[in-house]
């Protein structure tokens, strides 16, 4: 082994000489440059993160300023839209009381109604932003929380008729 490593050492050139004039100031200069780099680097960071902040801002405050009130289109839509919903957060409040593992499934499908209907609901909301105090989509969003209301109500009335110990045998996937 130990001839193996003298016949390594002979037959090869190693570095034993000395760098060349001036390496080591071309050596600092460079260290010198790349440690200038990475402060602009860290006020570029600085500054994309103010821009990112800044839109952030601006885009929070375009989505608020394009939410319409519906009271400032139509007054009595506005009443009529708090009825509904007092109504509907009510038959919820009803509904919550009775959440149990049995009635889990038709709760959860009712209130997956519920969401398909509220997005409609926000359709109208748009149409009625374009189109303005147009009758015919006023109509729609108040049928829509009728429905709404009905889906509550019928999940409430099958609710009940689970609670009754003689009506053990009711399907769970009655139609609400």
């Amino acid at each position: 082994m130990e001839d193996k490593m003298k016949e390594f050492l002979s037959n090869n050139d190693l570095d034993i000489f000395e760098p060349h004039f001036g390496h080591e100031d071309r050596f600092l200069r460079k260290l010198e440059q790349s440690k200038a780099k990475g402060i602009s680097f860290k006020w570029l960071s600085v500054a994309a993160s103010v821009v990112l902040l800044i839109g952030f801002y601006f885009g929070a405050q375009f989505k608020a300023n394009d939410r319409i009130n519906i009271e400032d289109i139509n007054p009595e839509m506005g009443e009529t839209q708090m009825f509904f919903v007092n109504a509907i957060n009510q038959e919820l409040r009803e509904i919550e009381k009775y959440r149990t593992l049995d009635t889990e499934t038709i709760i959860e499908d009712a209130l997956d109604d519920i969401e398909e209907l509220e997005e409609h609901y926000q359709n109208y909301v748009k149409d009625l932003r374009f189109k303005g105090n147009e009758q015919q989509v006023i109509q729609a969003m108040v049928t829509n929380y009728q429905q709404r209301l009905k889906v509550l109500q019928n999940l409430q009335s099958l609710i009940e008729r689970l609670k009754k110990p003689t009506n053990q045998n009711i399907e769970f996937n009655e139609t609400i």
